[in-house]
Formats: structure tokens, sequence, C-alpha cells
């Protein structure tokens, strides 16, 4: 019998009816699960957790520098405000008046040896993303490493001023507002739009920072088609993993008993070391996705 065209198997397989099939996504979590312990997931997520901590101070700096030199040293403070919006409260307004602190520190200029070493510093956390990423799609690093750090401190100068367009954007939405409801008092009982877009922009931003992640930082991943489940499931369970630590620190835990002055980074570890473990967990789903996509293709008889 003449075999099917390829390209009629790939319609079938990679069709939205397979991928609702209960059994398939069973497969696809038991996988992830799988190699999340295989490929020292937990381990890696203290790493990134670490390194991204680390990471905050160097990069909020860079960026309240370059925003200086645009003209307005203030708006780090705001990006910075916005960024931890997201953050469960209790976790954030620590770090948040230290990060404030550190930025009200006056500094002499963009160019200076303090900010070059800070955006050095700064691409180490992408470095350390990057391992996890490379762990978790099981790929080998082949590319040479000044040019994995040049590809860091790109991003890392893209994402200051991607930042800085950001904090703009959110500036400058209350103040068209305020315009708008003194030239049209009618809006004026619409004022929740405002908050509405603060988060959606915010939302906005960690989405396209967590897509940029998965298509440049590892040497090799999925097509770009098949990156949204392990995005979207790295979304969601961040939203709802924060929710739940915010509910864990209010009802359960008294860090500042155990931990005295130190609670405040101590909880801060604790929560980006759930988000890093997220997105490892997430980065581990989308390569599941693949395996079982690659399998079912090398065996397309129907499952249920």
């Amino acid at each position: 019998m003449e075999q099917p065209p390829r390209k009629a198997k790939l319609r079938t397989l990679n069709g939205l009816p397979a991928m609702l099939r209960p059994r398939w996504w069973r497969l696809v979590l038991s996988d992830a699960i799988g190699h999340l312990n295989s490929d020292d997931g937990w381990a890696m997520a203290s790493h990134v957790a670490l390194a991204s901590l680390m990471t905050m101070f160097p990069f909020l700096i860079f960026v309240g520098a370059l925003a200086g030199f645009f003209g307005d040293a203030a708006l780090a403070d705001q990006i910075a405000d916005r960024l931890f919006e997201v953050w469960p409260a209790a976790v954030a307004e620590p770090i948040a008046k230290q990060v404030h602190e550190v930025l009200a520190v006056p500094r002499g200029g963009l160019l200076t040896v303090s900010i070059l070493v800070a955006i050095v510093l700064a691409s180490n956390g992408l470095e350390a993303l990057r391992a996890a990423l490379n762990r978790a799609y099981r790929v080998t690093e082949h590319r040479s490493v000044f040019v994995l750090r040049a590809q860091s401190i790109i991003l890392v100068i893209i994402g200051a001023g991607s930042s800085l367009l950001y904090g703009i954007v959110g500036v400058a939405w209350p103040l068209f507002w305020s315009w708008l409801s003194a030239e049209v008092p009618d809006v004026a009982p619409f004022q929740l739009i405002q908050f509405d877009f603060s988060l959606t922009l915010t939302s906005i931003f960690v989405t396209v920072l967590l897509f940029a992640a998965h298509v440049l930082l590892p040497a090799q991943r999925p097509r770009i088609a098949f990156l949204w489940p392990g995005i979207v499931l790295t979304l969601v369970l961040w939203m709802g993993g924060a929710s739940l630590f915010a509910l864990y620190l209010s009802s359960f835990s008294n860090y500042v008993a155990t931990y005295a002055g130190l609670a405040g980074v101590v909880t801060a570890i604790y929560f980006m070391y759930c988000a890093a473990l997220i997105l490892i967990f997430g980065a581990e789903f989308n390569a599941a996705v693949d395996r079982v996509r690659r399998s079912a293709l090398a065996d397309p008889s129907p499952s249920d």
C-alpha cells in the first residue's frame, strides 16, 4: 500500500485533535517531571535564583545610568516599582527598598568603569539561565565563550533599553489619562482602565522577555511554533505560585522570628528559587512536547 505523505502525517499528529487527547498530555507531563529530576532541575533552579538576585542590582544600576543619560534618572525607580508589582508584597517590599537606596546613589555618567562592570555582572544571570535551558533541552553548547558573553551583554543592553521604553509608556499612560479626563469628563468613571493597562503592560513585557529567553539563549530548542506550551505553563504557574507564596507568607510562616534582619533576603531567595524552578520546568515541558511529538511521528498509530 502506498505510504501517505509526511505532510499529511504532520497535519494529523501536530494538529489540535491530537494535542487534545488526555493521554498525550499525560505522557508529556510525566516525561517533563522525570527529566526535571534527571537533568538536575532542582539544583539548576538554585543557581539561576542566586544569579538572578545578584544580577538584579547591577542591571537596575545600568538602567538608572541609562535613564540619567537621557535626562530622567528617576525613571529607573518607576521601572523597578512596576516590575515588583507582580511579586508578592511581602517579598517585594524589602528588595524594592534596597533597590531604591542603590539607585539613589549619584553616578558620574553612563560610560564609567562601574557601569561597565555592572553590565558584565548583569550578564551573569543570563549565562546561568542559558546553562539551565541547555540542560532542560538536553543540548551541548558549542559556541565560543566570547560569543556567548557578547550575546549576553548585548541582550542586557537591549533589555535596559526596552525597560526604559516600558517605563516611559507606563509613565505616559497616566499622564494621557489625566489629560483625557480633563478634556472629556465623561471618561472619568473608567479610571480602572488605567490600572488594568499597567498590569497588562507588565504582563506583556514579562511574556516577551520569557519568549526571548527560550528563543535566543539555548544552543538548540524546539521550533518556535512549539515553544508556546511551556511558556504558557510558566506564566500560569508563576501567577498561581505568586498567590500561593503570598498566602503562605501571610498565614503559615514567620521568617522574621527565624532569620531576623535577613528575613527579607531569605524570602526573596525562596521566591526566586520557586520562579526559577517553574521556568526550568516550562523548558522541560517544551522538550517533552517535542519528544512525544517526534515519537508520534515515528509511530503514527492512534492512541486514546
